[in-house]
């Protein structure tokens, strides 16, 4: 994989991905009238009381929906049995985050990022990245002994949104000879960065950074640095901002050398 790598068009958001023709033919005009409000069903599954659960997608959360035996209505939310269990989250798990957390780290994957770290890291972490940003800087410094010691690479999926000549700053890395020796001279330099800004930014590069800021925004952050990593369940998690000890290790994973 290439350190810098262009992000591809997005025909939908997550949120508007199609729902599969068999399962669109079969849905009842109660849980039709769902969809009419902006969820997308993704799945069905069985539920305990005559009832037929559906899986759905609403503003980038999971939601159940439940058909009466009647067909003709539909309660949405939790379903709890006697004892107090949830039944509700193991499907919502399957067939919505599982799948989700798949398209948004794909998606992760197919964004403009300068690599930091070693191609054969155990773990990968994103953060969208502002060259302008100190908790940006901030974030780098503390990933540099996980980053160091081969544990992790974090990928730097670059925007520039912070100050007039941020995009020009991010411009001015993405076009570097080594993209990734300019990007770690500008952190470890910190406020005596001497990054200079391109002035006329490539129509390419502008697409790139444009591309980043937007799958930023459909990924639910508005500042940076916005992290996202896989968990050991493999979903994805989302953290904003400079993360304190225990998030950092959460994040980074364990640290084999110190």
């Amino acid at each position: 994989m290439k350190p810098i790598r262009s992000l591809s068009l997005l025909i939908s958001t997550l949120a508007l991905l199609p729902t599969p023709s068999a399962l669109a033919d079969a849905l009842p005009p109660a849980v039709q009238a769902i969809e009419a409000r902006g969820a997308k069903v993704v799945g069905s599954f069985d539920a305990p009381g005559g009832l037929k659960g559906y899986a759905a997608r609403y503003n980038g959360q999971g939601i159940a929906l439940y058909l009466t035996p009647d067909g003709d209505h539909v309660v949405v939310g939790s379903l709890l049995d006697a004892a107090g269990e949830d039944l509700t989250k193991a499907p919502l798990e399957k067939l919505v985050y599982e799948p989700m957390s798949s398209e948004m780290w794909q998606r992760l994957e197919s964004s403009t990022w300068i690599a930091d770290g070693a191609a054969d890291a155990s773990r990968v972490v994103y953060m969208f990245s502002d060259p302008n940003c100190p908790f940006c800087n901030m974030f780098w410094k503390q990933a540099r002994p996980w980053v160091e010691a081969g544990d992790v690479q974090l990928r730097h999926v670059m925007v520039g949104m912070l100050r007039p000549d941020s995009a020009g700053k991010s411009a001015a890395l993405l076009a570097a000879k080594d993209p990734e020796a300019a990007l770690n001279e500008h952190e470890a330099a910190g406020k005596a960065s001497t990054l200079k800004p391109i002035e006329l930014i490539a129509p390419e590069v502008n697409e790139q950074l444009e591309a980043n800021l937007t799958l930023m925004g459909e990924m639910g952050a508005s500042a940076t640095p916005a992290i996202y990593y896989l968990d050991e369940q493999g979903r994805l998690q989302q953290h904003q901002g400079a993360p304190r000890p225990d998030a950092l290790n959460s994040i980074m994973g364990p640290l084999s050398k110190r």
